[in-house]
């Protein structure tokens, strides 16, 4: 039935096509009928999973029921302790697991709060009000200040309607709409100002519409059906951890069966070999290793936290280390989200204005100490031609307070943020507008409409009365007679307006919002009726303003590109304004051409040139919310780990299909931060950079300690089976196998999780997504590590029996040498590229503290009589000791020296080579 899109129809077509008289509304019965027809206003959702299944679902993980068959063997040997702590473990993962796959549940029901409950509708020609989810297409909704539309509509009356649509389609500023047809059908929804969409809200004036869409029709609707479309994807961290637990699971396995049957081919009995063989497959499969990746996590959240970053999603901060792609909004994240007044054009000259954001400090530059009249005159209409109030820590700025309040206290504006900076820039010349109006009174207003396209305000004060008039340039122009000059009042010309137009011009290409100042001297008796008031006016100025770039967001992209990472902008302002910003940025490098698209441009695209051509492009401008979506799924289409910023309803759908979907803390909604990962306290992008850092720490430090724990375990393994294999005793008991991987394993491995990061870690690009967690060497690191340990305790036991010492000293001196060798070891997991002598060994006092622990443990297993009888050990002499520690510390030692003596030759070449 529908022709043409609704923004292009006129309203009179499309009440026609409704068949509706907009005078009278539907009738009760036709309303009723279109209801059982089309269905009822609201979003549906689809069936979600049950609480106790998505719990449930927790224990469906490979590594999961590893431990908990651990639990149960360690029941089996008498371990209670072991198994309860296994156990605790598993249940702290799955509580982890389910409060983050439920919050994650919970967007849709924050989408449908906001949905209006009720809506004001014209039915049989009477006002009433009725349940918005009862409204059918064809309806006529009244509206006016503080109503949320409860449906897509289309205008068919406004007087002075403003509407709030940031949440929908990330626009800062209020909308002004009309009832005029939009006649280019492949329009924005942003630039579409005769509509009016679900769940925005009117700020100012009213109205009336014709519902045109319902429930899951209208864009609100189209943006719910995506959210629950995205599918959510396991994390690059818990992919490898899945791998490794299965690889270790069947290894250990096939070692300790084969370790077992080589003991009892040997000739030792079943019932030993069992137990024994039993014990050292729950030492080599690393159990505490879901619990120090979750322990190394959650110390990246609090470290996080002080960076201005809340993790919702505790793998997310692992995946921000493999960020690859950074696809961020314009407004507020790589901007200041604070107007500000950059240039000043007035009696033929261009004035730049220093400062940023909301604070008065600055200068307008190269103007003399008392301010030339053409430029008080554009400066005194800024101020009083407005309704914004410049504020400081929430307090009104009265006047003559340049800094009001403590030093910390942030400036800020209540009102529209374009008055905000017409304020500002007044204030920067110290024209306050609480100080004027002590003097003059306003006593009219014509308020901005979309029509006209300017304001006016009325004031007087002794000498008379006088009319000040902001608006869009083209328009003011026409209306002046006359304009302020350097030499006083002057006519304003044909060949002057030209002039000013070029000057706009030249402002708009920097992308600098235009506003015309203009005042009038009225006679008496003529206060408020716009066709005297808004005609032979007196052209004051252009003020000329942006939402400038954030000074940390320009380092922080910098960084970006040291790091390998790609910044993406992705806005829904013009084209001119996010080429400006993203070149100040450092964004855009080359040609804008070629690195950039409007969302017009993209929609002519199918999925697969999107997709070809996704990695050439760094700004996306004009965008709708579906845009946003298509781009994220292309760049992972294209193996990208995609980080995605959002804060409007538009944004959600996007956010929760990124890898690392992130949202805004100060300005975003409950929508978008339901389907994060991560939200940003201060919505600034140098933040997101901040935690990609972190992230990068953090997997750092896991792969420090599955080195630490893989290759302990490794020796405990070859100790035990390359004894068996040559004949000697077994070189420890069950009890000594757990205790080493249950005690002495776990608090050093804990301590190396709060490793802080190595120099240079935003200087190489990111890991593949696809790589795995033994890449870069890290295997051949934990063979020969591991090889080295097992070696050194099996050489140590065997010089024991070989030096006279009983089977009882032998096995407590292999022991003693395990646990040490371990504790060496761990000082060399500090660093891949660092041995310790380069490294800083005290710079973690949680390690120094965590080793310290682990010896005392030890020394009382060895010479506290009730452990000894517990755990089969004795007192050891002097020699013992020596070769104890020659043994265990001999190999980091050796190594560390190694890459010491490897490390200076090399910086002496590279040194070298500089000075040819």
């Amino acid at each position: 039935m529908q022709q043409r899109p609704w923004h292009s129809m006129s309203w009179v077509d499309v009440a026609k096509l409704f068949e509706v008289n907009p005078d009278k509304g539907l009738s009760r019965r036709e309303a009723d009928r279109r209801e059982s027809k089309l269905g009822r206003n609201v979003l549906t959702e689809k069936k979600g999973v049950h609480p106790v299944v998505l719990f449930l679902g927790q224990f469906k993980d490979f590594m999961v029921l590893v431990l908990l068959a651990a639990t149960a063997v360690s029941v089996l040997l008498g371990e209670l302790a072991d198994s309860i702590t296994i156990l605790s473990i598993v249940l702290l993962n799955a509580v982890l697991g389910f409060v983050q796959e439920y919050r994650a549940e919970r967007s849709m029901e924050s989408l449908k709060q906001m949905t209006a409950p009720e809506a004001k509708v014209l039915r049989d020609g009477v006002e009433q009000r009725i349940p918005a989810a009862e409204l059918v297409t064809g309806d006529i909704v009244l509206l006016e200040s503080g109503d949320r539309i409860p449906a897509d509509l289309r205008f068919i009356q406004v007087i002075n309607i403003e509407v709030e649509e940031s949440a929908l389609t990330g626009e800062s500023h209020p909308v002004h709409k009309s009832i005029a047809p939009v006649e280019d059908e492949f329009t924005p929804v942003a630039d579409r100002r005769n509509m009016g969409y679900m769940g925005t809200i009117v700020l100012a004036g009213r109205g009336a519409g014709c519902v045109v869409a319902t429930g899951m029709a209208t864009e609100m609707g189209m943006i719910a059906d995506m959210m629950q479309e995205v599918v959510e994807e396991d994390t690059p961290l818990q992919i490898r951890l899945a791998q490794l637990g299965k690889w270790l699971v069947i290894l250990s396995v096939l070692v300790c069966g084969l370790v077992v049957l080589t003991g009892i081919w040997r000739g030792e009995g079943f019932y030993k070999m069992f137990f024994a063989g039993v014990s050292l497959a729950v030492a080599a499969i690393p159990e505490g290793l879901p619990a120090i990746v979750t322990l190394a996590l959650a110390i990246g959240v609090q470290r996080m936290i002080k960076r201005q970053a809340i993790v919702r999603k505790l793998p997310a901060v692992e995946t921000l280390g493999c960020a690859t792609v950074i696809c961020s909004d314009k407004t507020g994240t790589l901007t200041q989200n604070e107007m500000t007044v950059r240039q000043i054009y007035t009696g033929a000259s261009m004035i730049a204005v220093t400062g940023y954001g909301y604070d008065p400090k600055g200068d307008l530059c190269g103007m003399p100490t008392i301010w030339p009249e053409h430029v008080n005159k554009t400066l005194r209409v800024a101020a009083l031609c407005n309704n914004a109030t410049l504020t400081k820590k929430g307090v009104q700025v009265a006047g003559l307070f340049r800094s009001p309040g403590g030093k910390e206290a942030k400036w800020g504006v209540d009102g529209d943020p374009t008055e905000g900076a017409l304020l500002v820039a007044a204030a920067k010349a110290g024209i306050w507008r609480e100080v004027l109006e002590k003097k003059e009174k306003r006593v009219a207003e014509i308020p901005f409409d979309s029509e006209r396209k300017r304001m006016s305000v009325v004031y007087q004060d002794k000498r008379g009365t006088r009319a000040y008039i902001k608006g869009a340039p083209d328009t003011i122009l026409a209306l002046c007679r006359y304009e302020w000059t350097e030499n006083g009042l002057a006519e304003f010309t044909a060949e002057r307006k030209l002039a000013v137009m070029r000057a706009h011009d030249a402002m708009a290409r920097q992308a600098l919002r235009v506003l015309a100042m203009a005042e009038k001297t009225l006679e008496a008796g003529i206060e408020g009726a716009a066709e005297d008031v808004e005609q032979n006016l007196t052209f004051a100025g252009l003020m000329g303003m942006i939402d400038p770039p954030r000074a940390s967001a320009r380092q922080a992209i910098q960084v970006c590109r040291r790091a390998g990472i790609k910044p993406v902008m992705i806005t829904g302002d013009h084209r001119l304004t996010a080429e400006a910003v993203a070149r100040e940025l450092g964004i855009i490098q080359g040609r804008a051409d070629d690195e950039m698209m409007t969302g017009v441009e993209l929609a002519r695209l199918d999925d697969a040139e999107l997709q070809r051509r996704v990695m050439d492009l760094s700004v996306y401008a004009r965008v709708a919310p579906k845009d946003k979506l298509r781009i994220v799924r292309a760049l992972k289409r294209q193996g990208q780990i995609v980080a995605m910023t959002g804060d409007g309803v538009n944004d959600a759908p996007a956010v929760k299909e990124a890898d690392i979907g992130i949202a805004m803390g100060q300005n975003g909604t409950d929508v978008t931060r339901e389907a994060s990962a991560m939200i940003l306290r201060d919505d600034n992008f140098a933040t997101i950079v901040a935690a990609i850092e972190e992230g990068r720490v953090i997997h750092d430090n896991i792969r420090k300690f599955i080195r630490y724990l893989l290759s302990c375990n490794l020796g405990e393994v070859l100790t035990m089976f390359l004894a068996i294999l040559i004949g000697l005793p077994l070189p420890l008991l069950a009890i000594q196998i757990l205790w080493v991987n249950l005690v002495t394993d776990g608090l050093p491995a804990m301590a190396l999780g709060l490793e802080q990061g190595e120099e240079g870690i935003m200087d190489r690009p990111p890991r593949l997504p696809g790589e795995s967690v033994f890449a870069r060497g890290l295997a051949r690191r934990i063979v020969v590590r591991g090889t080295m340990i097992g070696l050194s305790t099996l050489l140590v036991f065997t010089a024991g029996l070989f030096l006279g010492a009983d089977l009882l000293a032998a096995r407590t001196m292999a022991f003693t040498t395990l646990v040490f060798a371990q504790l060496f070891h761990v000082f060399d997991c500090k660093s891949e590229v660092r041995g310790i002598f380069e490294a800083n060994l005290l710079g973690n006092p949680y390690l120094i503290a965590a080793v310290a622990i682990s010896v005392l443990m030890q020394l009382s297993v060895i010479y506290l009589a009730p452990l000894q009888a517990i755990f089969k050990t004795v007192q050891l002499a002097g020699w013992q000791w020596t070769l104890i520690l020659c043994f265990s510390g001999g190999p980091t030692i050796l190594i560390g020296f190694w890459r010491f003596i490897r490390g200076s030759l090399s910086g002496g070449r590279k040194t070298q080579l500089q000075r040819r």
